[in-house]
């Protein structure tokens, strides 16, 4: 077995956030099967990307996978990213990236979102999942609340 670090940011801006935000967190250790290693401070910021009155919280969070040696990282890395996904419905998050009609990623309030940032040293780019996230370096909400926790 290898251990790999996952790291993953979590936002919210509807409904009680904190709850959205402890509850994914929740979820996870029992989906990932182990609890977090480390998790940052909650920041609350202004949405990116669009407009809205709710505001953000985010939250950085760290996890130590054990995985079989020689693990092919797209594929658990989909397998990741489908367990994101689930939470998310499961939290009440209704639809999936949208798109403009010049292709431009369109942006919404949402209970709660959770994306895949770093994986290990791994570099994933096919149609569903590209890490390390290409946005992140971008975003302050991604990177300060990463910034406390980054080992």
């Amino acid at each position: 077995m290898e251990k790999v670090s996952l790291y993953l940011s979590l936002g919210s801006n509807q409904g009680d956030r904190e709850w959205n935000i402890e509850t994914a967190l929740s979820l996870l250790n029992i989906e990932l099967k182990t609890p977090y290693k480390a998790v940052s401070s909650i920041h609350e910021t202004e949405p990116w990307g669009f407009d809205s009155a709710a505001k953000f919280l985010n939250v950085a969070v760290l996890y130590e996978l054990e995985l079989p040696k020689g693990y092919n990282p797209e594929a658990e890395g989909l397998i990741i990213l489908e367990t994101c996904k689930e939470i998310e419905r499961k939290l009440g998050r209704s639809s999936g990236p949208e798109y403009d009609k010049r292709g431009e990623r369109v942006y919404h309030d949402r209970p709660i979102d959770i994306d895949i940032l770093l994986f290990g040293d791994n570099i994933i780019d096919c149609e569903e999942l590209t890490v390390p996230h290409k946005l992140m370096y971008e975003r302050d909400f991604v990177m300060k609340p990463l910034s406390e926790i980054k080992l």
